[in-house]
């Protein structure tokens, strides 16, 4: 009862606003409740009536729009181009358009936590079905996913029409020298917790899928764990289908400007420098170009540092391996983050990514050996030192930023101040960028990692990612250093389903014999960047700081007091050095004033006390 009176209270105020009339539609239990707006207009939500302006658009791209009454229009088009269907109906529009032609293929790339197919489709000249045959024909492949936040699903409707176009329209050509596989919904538990009330900073669609996924995770945080059975098939997938471009697309929040689709990448001090030159030199003035041909206004990632004043300059934004183009970025494979702007209308948002994705497909062809070498190039640098860490500095150039004016006023509501955003351009020259892009802790790259057997959890993640791996079959004695750790500090809360945590460490050198079983780890391989950055404690996004080594700061053998007693007389007598030791930590007065703390000091110089204790069970070796 609730949510029906806010959405009259909306829809009532949105009607004094706008006197465009509209309605709904009870379509069957398969179809989507959609409003039909008048055709006169943008495109027109209940929310409107308290987002900021807008204003009117027209382009070019409106051409590539079929009448709803066409044999192949899409959902989206069927219904007045501010709806989006759901899963059943996605799915059965594309089965039939793949039966209807040869260029088309569709695969489960697994199912998702509540059982839904997650589908692709394979688009090549020749009809590829699998992986192998798609290699085959020696072309670049372009991987495009959408609704990995299935709310900003823009990606979805954008892909259904360019493969309409494709197989039935007059764009057959664009795989003549590419090949293309999309990713329809990423996230489909979450596309199907959909809600007209989902995302209200956002127009359209109509109904709008959950951010995260059926166990609450964002998919978009998993890269580096794989906790997510979505993520872990989409990393197979990858694997499996080699693609040498991939395309996450989402929608965006935050501040109004004027750019209705906005992209980016990795940054040039990243990991991929061969990828970023490629990128920036080849792909974004093509695709800007065509956009704005087409009409549209493209721009870079946009982030202000402070929503409620601009002069404050942006964040250049290098993104870590959790997100899906700092995974790019990591395992060399040139990614595209698409953000298109949540305040511009469906139709716009949905057509400016049709012009991006088509023009991706005539750039990869393009430039497609070039990119391949960069690629090439990348996987096969092997830097012996590697970043882990980033600090933020002010970039060498600033960026005149096509924005949105605004001003700010006290609200009578909160009593804090609020920005208004009034839908007029304004130009913010020469804004100040910073990014963390300055090197902060930085290793050297060891030969190898080893992993004891029994952290089975890390092996499996690891495999997943596709990190060549190999099982000692006889004992080994090697030279390695190790991490001890002391001061751990664990989040107060959990995060995306962990307890995160941080420890200072030293690093220790030691003569050990490994068993049969230890896993080897090279990292002279085209993924041994990301093993470093997935083992290397101090990187944000370690299997150590996402908490899977967290039983390693628990003690599981004690000894008593009474015992401790004599074994520290016996100590001392019998070392004399130990003796000297333990005087000189008697001069600390808070060491020297807790009994507790000086029976711990024998205990952890005994030979009974837990060796592998606050000591982190992955060694690296030279």
């Amino acid at each position: 009862m609730r949510r029906a009176i806010i959405a009259t209270l909306v829809i009532n105020s949105f009607l004094l606003l706008n006197s465009n009339a509209f309605a709904t539609e009870n379509l069957s239990k398969h179809s989507e409740k959609i409003i039909t707006a008048s055709p006169s207009v943008n495109n027109t939500f209940v929310n409107d009536a308290i987002l900021p302006p807008i204003a009117s658009w027209q382009g070019a791209s409106e051409a590539l729009v079929q009448s709803k009454n066409a044999p192949w229009a899409t959902p989206f088009e069927q219904h007045g181009l501010i709806s989006s269907p759901n899963y059943h109906d996605t799915q059965q529009w594309l089965t039939k358009l793949v039966n209807s032609s040869d260029l088309l293929q569709q695969v489960s790339i697994g199912k998702s936590p509540q059982g839904r197919d997650i589908w692709m489709l394979i688009a090549s000249e020749e009809g590829a079905a699998n992986a192998k045959a798609l290699s085959g024909n020696n072309k670049p492949t372009v991987l495009v996913q959408a609704g990995i936040h299935s709310g900003e699903i823009d990606g979805k409707d954008a892909g259904m029409m360019l493969l309409r176009d494709i197989s039935h329209g007059d764009k057959k050509a664009l795989l003549d020298k590419v090949n293309l596989l999309f990713v329809p919904i990423l996230s489909v538990d979450g596309h199907e917790r959909s809600d007209e009330f989902n995302r209200v900073n956002q127009r359209g669609p109509v109904d709008m899928g959950w951010r995260t996924n059926a166990r609450n995770l964002n998919l978009n945080r998993d890269y580096a764990k794989l906790d997510t059975l979505e993520l872990q098939h989409m990393i197979r997938a990858i694997n499996l289908w080699q693609p040498d471009l991939y395309i996450d697309v989402h929608v965006t929040d935050g501040i109004d400007y004027q750019y209705d689709v906005t992209f980016g990448y990795n940054v040039k001090q990243g990991y991929s420098p061969a990828s970023f030159d490629w990128l920036e030199n080849y792909y974004r003035p093509e695709v800007e170009a065509a956009l704005t041909k087409q009409g549209h206004v493209p721009g870079g990632l946009v982030f202000a540092i402070d929503n409620a004043d601009m002069s404050k300059g942006l964040s250049y934004w290098n993104p870590s391996p959790r997100f899906s183009n700092g995974y790019g970025d990591a395992r060399h494979l040139p990614t595209i983050l698409i953000e298109n702007h949540s305040l511009k209308p469906f139709k716009q948002r949905v057509l400016g990514t049709y012009v991006m994705l088509e023009q991706t497909l005539k750039t990869v062809a393009k430039h497609g050996t070039k990119l391949k070498a960069a690629i090439y190039e990348d996987k096969y640098r092997t830097p012996q030192q590697l970043a882990l860490t980033w600090q933020s500095v002010k970039q060498p150039q600033g960026w005149d930023f096509k924005g949105i004016d605004y001003s700010v006023e006290q609200s009578d509501i909160s009593g804090a101040n609020v920005v208004r955003w009034n839908g007029q351009p304004k130009l913010y020259p020469n804004l100040p960028l910073i990014g963390n892009t300055e090197a902060d802790i930085i290793t050297q790259r060891p030969k190898f990692y080893y992993i004891p057997a029994q952290w089975q959890q890390v092996i499996e993640r690891l495999a997943i990612h596709g990190v060549r791996m190999t099982s000692l079959e006889k004992p080994k004695t090697i030279k390695a250093a190790q991490y001890q750790f002391s001061q751990p500090q664990f989040n107060a809360v959990d995060y995306e389903g962990r307890q995160r945590v941080k420890a200072s460490s030293t690093k220790v050198k030691i003569t050990t014999t490994l068993p049969a079983g230890t896993i080897e780890i090279a990292t002279n391989q085209p993924l041994g960047d990301l093993a470093i950055l997935l083992l290397e404690p101090q990187s944000a996004d370690s299997f150590f700081q996402w908490g899977f080594f967290n039983s390693i700061f628990t003690r599981t053998e004690y000894i008593e007091d009474y015992a401790v007693e004599p074994l520290a007389a016996k100590m001392l007598a019998e070392d004399d050095n130990l003796k000297l030791e333990f005087e000189q930590a008697l001069e600390d007065e808070a060491f020297a004033a807790d009994p507790k703390a000086r029976l711990r000091w024998f205990y952890q110089r005994s030979p009974y006390y837990d060796e592998q204790y606050l000591k982190y069970p992955v060694l690296r070796s030279h």
